[in-house]
């Protein structure tokens, strides 16, 4: 629910304090105590050590995790591979995090480790599941083993525990890919679940394939067959789960379309008719005007986990490399990979009632940033304030609000004047900024929106391509309920439950924000900022 406040309406600085304040941009906080509130000079801030909400280890960082709901302990399980700048020779063990709500985590430390040498097939680690097996009472981890020295550079391996701590790897077995016709070298990221038939499944990631086997009991696996993935693009870390009538299965595009690498989705009622819908992707894409496509580019690698109530997801939101905020905030393209690895970012998983899916905030995220801030309005252009509600029109009107601490979490509710209607809300903004961040929500027709990403201001680049969000309906009502939470330089928007929009932008805390309308007019209503 979100809260009213009082607005204050800060008139422009003078220009005599402005000119005192010009060392805020200053990477160094000095000696000398500074006046937050009273400034809206840009300031190049950095990410504080440790994130609180969109967990990140204290050394390293996460790539692709693996989520299992431990029904034995009763929370979340999240394994991941642990990424450091400098891996050595052996890298990428499992490491993993406990949480019962997808906002709050527990380090559990390292899982399964790598092997101890390069002639070993474990040498490295790559993605694979965690599930229980209540017929013998042993947790199983399904992973894969990695290592470019050997004839198959890629095989199914897996460990089993009976307490989620001590884990024995299964030496004596695997599955290579080339003893069933498959790649060599990209056989990887298994998946087991239970289908219909009662059996256990797994479905692994080959060459433009998907791999299936089944069992009966988690140990000794029969291949049954392939299906295709999307086109020519290799899919990754697959995910498949039955939710309500529905089958669905998650995929990362991978590689091979830099463009198109997002987190998707394919559903049918049937887990066979699950399959079938690759024969011919683009006749079966979901019917919700956006090809299956949950997220930015900035989430990746995403799998879920359920507790018989709420389904969750976890992908990673990747660092940038660059020398200065500006440099790192625009170091993604169509045509270059964001940084692998990053922060773990969890959504809830929503079904709407067609079955189509969207991402949107885990319940316990507002609750945790619980902390109220007084809002202010520093500066503007075009605005009409008036209570608790700000009027924007002609392009180019904006409110310019105080500044963000380290953890935020941003609600307002925009309504348009008409169909067409451009606004956004900027984040990095200084009233001396010449390039700050916005994610603008942009028509593309009359009754089609998206979040684009643009680096505005008097040096800006404008659009960038490559962190982009997806085509989502217009509200019939013109009404937009909006929600950013922010964790360091990890932010995450959500817009009335049909579009989540995920983004790494260095610098938002200890810097002010603002909300943008560009042409016609926008009426901004019950604005909330808190922190943890």
């Amino acid at each position: 629910m979100k809260k009213m406040i009082n607005i204050l309406f800060v008139g422009l600085l003078g220009s005599g304090i402005a000119a005192g304040l010009t060392a805020c941009s200053d990477e160094n906080y000095g000696d000398e105590p500074r006046d937050w509130d009273s400034t809206t000079t840009f300031f190049s801030s950095t990410d504080d050590a440790g994130f609180q909400t969109y967990y990140t280890p204290a050394i390293g960082r996460c790539g692709d995790p693996m989520p299992f709901y431990d029904q034995k302990a009763g929370d979340y399980k999240v394994l991941y591979l642990q990424e450091y700048d400098n891996n050595g020779a052996c890298y990428h063990p499992f490491w993993a995090v406990s949480t019962k709500d997808g906002a709050n985590y527990e380090s559990l430390g390292e899982i399964i480790p790598t092997g101890t040498s390069t002639a070993q097939q474990d040498a490295s680690l790559g993605t694979g599941c965690a599930v229980y097996n209540e017929a013998d009472n042993l947790y199983y981890v399904y992973y894969t083993g990695y290592n470019v020295l050997l004839p198959n550079r890629e095989v199914v391996m897996r460990a089993t525990s009976p307490d989620f701590k001590t884990w024995t790897k299964d030496n004596l077995w695997s599955l290579k890919g080339t003893d069933y016709g498959y790649s060599a070298s990209d056989f990887r990221d298994p998946q087991v679940f239970k289908a219909d038939d009662g059996l256990w499944h797994m479905v692994i990631s080959s060459n433009l394939k998907f791999a299936e086997f089944k069992s009966s009991d988690l140990k000794n696996w029969q291949h049954v067959g392939s299906f295709n993935m999307v086109w020519n693009r290799m899919c990754e870390c697959p995910d498949i789960f039955k939710m309500g009538n529905y089958w669905y299965i998650l995929y990362s595009e991978g590689y091979r379309a830099a463009w198109s690498r997002k987190v998707k989705y394919m559903m049918a009622t049937t887990f066979e008719g699950l399959k079938a819908c690759f024969n011919d992707p683009g006749a079966n894409w979901p019917k919700d005007g956006h090809e299956g496509v949950l997220d930015s580019r900035a989430f990746y690698a995403a799998k879920s986990a359920s507790n018989g109530s709420e389904r969750l997801v976890w992908g990673w939101c990747p660092y940038r490399i660059g020398t200065t905020i500006h440099d790192r905030n625009v170091n993604v393209g169509a045509d270059s990979e964001p940084a692998w690895s990053g922060a773990l970012v969890c959504h809830k998983l929503i079904q709407h009632q067609d079955g189509t899916l969207t991402l949107g905030e885990v319940p316990a995220m507002a609750a945790k940033y619980g902390r109220q801030k007084d809002v202010q309005v520093k500066t503007s252009n075009g605005a009409n304030v008036s209570g608790t509600t700000i009027a924007l029109s002609g392009n180019d009107a904006y409110a310019l609000f105080g500044r963000l601490g380290t953890s935020n979490h941003i609600s307002l509710t925009v309504k348009t004047s008409n169909n067409w209607d451009r606004f956004g809300i900027s984040l990095v903004r200084g009233t001396d900024s010449e390039k700050y961040y916005t994610m603008v929500v942009n028509p593309e027709g009359e009754n089609t929106r998206k979040v684009n990403f643009e680096q505005e201001g008097s040096a800006g680049a404008g659009f960038i391509a490559g962190i982009d969000g997806y085509n989502f309906q217009r509200p019939a009502d013109n009404v937009y309920h909006i929600d950013i939470y922010t964790d360091n330089s990890v932010m995450v928007m959500y817009i009335n439950d049909v579009c989540a929009y995920t983004n790494r932008i260095y610098g938002i805390q200890k810097n002010c924000w603002s909300i943008n309308n560009y042409g016609g007019s926008i009426t901004v209503s019950d604005i909330a900022v808190s922190e943890i």
